[in-house]
């Protein structure tokens, strides 16, 4: 299997709902794995970025919105086994024993710093002990498991799974390994790789049209419907622009309302996975790309994402979904039309010159606007640069070569927004 293929292998990975919420009822119920009794305390540290995307974003299987929420059900229902997908056998009963926790104070999350760096750090009390679960610099990879404050598990590189953590940084330097590429090595890497190498990709497809059907036959959904009146009330249409917007938004607004089936995710993120994807489904029906050129392409918008992701950190002020996800997917469809290494150069210069600095308040309902904004983006962006347009390398955050604009844009975000950060975390607070 080459490294790029292995790249995104290893970061492909289910999530039901926003990513997040799964991430911390992750933690709390793999702490309560440890500690017998009768429950005294749950305590969840999280750094900003992980603290702002749950803060009001829907729960799976919850009417309910935010941290302590869903700390207590991490502890009353999650299947620690599942991972990002811990929340799938939520039932009602166990909403409300989630609600009553809360009620009694049983429950404490707080921000524990500005970082763009994934941290949880969960801790659960009863009346025989304490145990607790850290996880740094992805959403399920755990550095450390105490219990009674003694370290029982401290997991070195190579104990941990396969990509965890996903893309290790070289030894003398803090390049990622996707960063030992440019853009023409990428191009390159889709247009040889072996078809059958590439094939799992598929599966990102299967998650993320089902996930689309559920906020069509969602009565919760409401940008869903508008969109798919203005799609002609069809699904797939022959304006493939409006069909994109329809499949990625719907998607989104599902994902966010915490409707129960999981996502692809990419980078971290299931919103990443579903702009990534759904866009180049919608190019591949409506102008009958086959099913290699569609995987191809897929795997290019991956690359891109994950070089831009990997700069700007995993959760930041900005939205990477958008951005990272959004660009990665504009080089695919610029890619399906038949585009050059130029060609990509110059969609990447028309998107971070047009759509970075959109801020991340976090997931919730905003979020599908947010794709929205991106598929409209990138569709203009692919149009002026497969006509040779382009915001040119002298202007704004542009660089020198396509890596140097990539990695410009991933900045922006982390060390650029930091106090953005705080900001934002502070409006939502205080509200």
């Amino acid at each position: 299997m080459k490294k790029l293929t292995r790249l995104i292998y290893e970061d492909m990975r289910p999530a039901l709902g926003v990513t997040e919420p799964g991430a911390i009822a992750f933690a709390v119920a793999k702490a309560k794995k440890y500690v017998n009794g009768s429950l005294k305390d749950i305590h969840v540290v999280l750094n900003s970025g992980m603290y702002k995307n749950a803060f009001t974003c829907g729960i799976p299987n919850s009417n309910e919105v935010g941290n302590k929420h869903i700390a207590a059900l991490g502890y009353v229902a999650a299947d620690a086994s599942r991972e990002l997908e811990c929340l799938d056998s939520v039932r009602r009963t166990d909403d409300l024993e989630a609600s009553e926790l809360v009620r009694q104070g049983k429950v404490r999350v707080e921000m524990g710093g500005i970082s763009s760096e994934i941290s949880i750090t969960a801790t659960v009390t009863t009346d025989e002990g304490t145990a607790s679960v850290s996880i740094r610099g992805s959403h399920t990879n755990i550095t450390q498991i105490t219990q009674n404050g003694r370290v029982i598990e401290h997991p070195s590189p190579a104990k941990r799974k396969p990509g965890k953590p996903r893309i290790t940084k070289t030894t003398d330097t803090h390049e990622y390994e996707i960063h030992r590429h440019t853009l023409r090595q990428l191009l390159n890497y889709v247009r040889s790789v072996p078809i059958q190498e590439i094939e799992f990709i598929s599966k990102a497809y299967d998650l993320n049209l089902s996930l689309f059907e559920s906020a069509i036959d969602s009565r919760r959904t409401t940008i869903t419907k508008q969109l798919h009146k203005k799609n002609g009330s069809q699904v797939i249409s022959s304006d493939e622009h409006t069909t994109s917007a329809l499949l990625c938004t719907a998607a989104i607004e599902a994902r966010v309302l915490g409707l129960p089936r999981p996502a692809m995710s990419i980078t971290g993120s299931g919103a990443h996975g579903i702009i990534a994807t759904l866009p180049l489904y919608a190019a591949h029906r409506v102008n009958g790309y086959s099913k290699e050129q569609l995987l191809r392409a897929t795997a290019l918008s991956y690359l891109v994402c994950m070089y831009i992701k990997e700069y700007s950190g995993k959760l930041s002020a900005f939205c990477g979904c958008a951005i990272a996800a959004g660009t990665g997917m504009a080089c695919a469809l610029a890619y399906l039309r038949g585009g050059s290494l130029r060609s990509l150069t110059l969609t990447i210069q028309n998107m971070a010159s047009s759509i970075t600095g959109m801020i991340c308040d976090g997931g919730n309902h905003g979020c599908a606007l947010k794709g929205l904004v991106a598929v409209d983006a990138a569709y203009r962006a692919v149009e002026l640069a497969m006509d040779g347009i382009a915001i040119s390398c002298e202007h704004g955050i542009n660089g020198l070569t396509p890596e140097d604009t990539m990695r410009n844009m991933g900045l922006i975000a982390s060390p650029g927004m930091v106090k953005t950060e705080g900001t934002i975390v502070s409006i939502m607070q205080n509200k």
